[in-house]
């Protein structure tokens, strides 16, 4: 869709001079012929771009404003309009903001005045607001006073302290379904101080600096009586230490923050109160040596992360206590020399791994201790040259060559019980190619 201006009306030299009309073009379909017109403004113009003297500025077919202009801004007596023509505001304008005299109205009662007085430079001097059944609501003298401010369905947004025409002291805002948005200290119309922000279930509440910064002690609640972080922020996120809760108000996490995010030493909790983690961060994420632990407080893993992924040398245990794996990691994948045991303690498997996978030459026992396999593994199948043992008699059954599990190519079987080979030749997929 191509978007431009076009106009119609007075030239002069070339160049938009009288009056006039602008439109949007819009180009919606070039072969259909398919065009869209929006009026954006009606009026003078003065060598080619300044609108003088009376005029209307449309979005689309809508009036949004109709009044006097000079040298491009609204200047003198004007009108604001909401949608479908009803009238926001009527009054005195002086380079393009509201100055003296004018009268707002409510959204959906355009016959009810919604404040009535004074403006300078845009903002509320003098003057009085009043409520649906007129009666006076606030009032407001040299930019001092209480206020209350509504949208344009009527529904209050803002009510609080002005000074200078502008929110400074204690407020409240409101959304626009009339819930507590935020209650707190202004100054020169922003933010400023202590206060309170309520998102849906969360209550934030902090110190505020030109509207935007928030530094100091803080906390956030999953409601008004269950809290989910109290810490340190810097520039609106949390910054320093800091802890976070359960909904059950049980400890989750505490340590350091940094840009709003985990860094540095930390403890994680599970919701029984029970330590789970304890190590570093970096960017949110495990980084450098930790440990884990089970909900019953035995260890479950001693060595490094990087990136949150398992990293470099490391042990993990059983709920009983027990080892059950000794080696490596490379990016949370088992990488190099390593052992794993059963819950027992008996050796369970013992060789290397490459990105997770069993590589190279492995053994495999059975619970009991006993050898199962003793070979070569390529992909985490048995590959290559290798001797399989019966699991319950732990003796020689088959020796030599594996394809993808299964027996390929040169081998021996052997009866289990007497040990006494019993066929020798080729194999295809694991059966004897007689």
């Amino acid at each position: 869709m191509e978007i431009t201006l076009l106009y119609e009306g007075e030239y002069l030299n070339g160049k938009k001079h009288g009056k006039g009309k602008e439109y949007y073009y819009f180009i919606v379909n070039i072969r259909l012929d398919y065009v869209i017109h929006d009026l954006i403004f009606e009026g003078e113009f003065i060598e080619g771009r300044k609108w003088n003297g009376k005029g209307k500025e449309y979005d689309g077919r809508l009036l949004e404003f109709e009044g006097e202009y000079l040298n491009g801004e609204k200047n003198g007596k004007g009108k604001e309009y909401y949608e479908y023509g009803k009238i926001k505001f009527e009054g005195e304008y002086l380079n393009g903001v509201k100055n003296g005299k004018g009268k707002e109205y409510y959204y959906k009662n355009n016959d009810k005045v919604l404040f009535e007085g004074e403006y300078k430079n845009g903002i509320k001097l003098n003057g009085k607001g009043y409520d649906l059944k007129g009666e006076i609501n606030f009032e407001i003298k040299n930019g001092i006073g209480n206020i209350k401010e509504y949208n344009k369905d009527d529904v209050l947004v803002f009510e609080g302290e002005y000074l200078n025409g502008e929110k400074t002291g204690r407020g409240k805002e409101y959304c626009d379904n009339g819930i507590l948005k935020y209650e707190g200290e202004y100054l020169n119309g922003e933010r400023n101080g202590k206060g309170k922000e309520y998102l849906e279930n969360l209550i934030f509440e902090v110190e505020y600096l030109n509207g935007k910064i928030w530094n100091g002690i803080g906390k956030e609640f999953y409601d008004k009586n269950k809290l989910k972080f109290e810490g340190e922020y810097l520039n609106g996120v949390r910054n320093g230490k800091g802890k976070e809760y359960f909904e059950n108000s049980k400890l989750k996490y505490e340590g350091e923050y940094l840009n709003g995010e985990k860094n540095g030493k930390g403890k994680e909790y599970y919701d029984n109160a029970q330590l789970k983690f304890i190590g570093e961060y970096l960017n949110g994420k495990k980084n450098g040596k930790c440990k884990e632990y089970y909900k019953n407080s035995q260890l479950k893993f001693e060595g490094e992360y990087l990136n949150g992924k398992k990293n470099g040398k490391c042990k993990e245990y059983y709920k009983n206590s027990q080892l059950k794996f000794e080696g490596e990691y490379l990016n949370g994948n088992k990488n190099g020399k390593c052992k794993e045991y059963y819950e027992n303690g008996n050796l369970k498997f013992e060789g290397e791994y490459l990105n997770g996978q069993k590589q190279g030459k492995c053994k495999e026992y059975r619970d009991n201790g006993g050898l199962v396999y003793d070979g070569e593994y390529l992909n985490d199948k048995k590959n290559g040259k290798g001797k399989l043992y019966n699991y319950f008699y732990l003796k020689l059954e088959y020796e030599g060559e594996f394809l993808g599990d299964k027996k390929y190519g040169k081998g021996k079987e052997y009866d289990y019980k007497s040990g006494e080979m019993i066929f020798e030749g080729e194999f295809l997929d694991d059966k004897r190619i007689e």
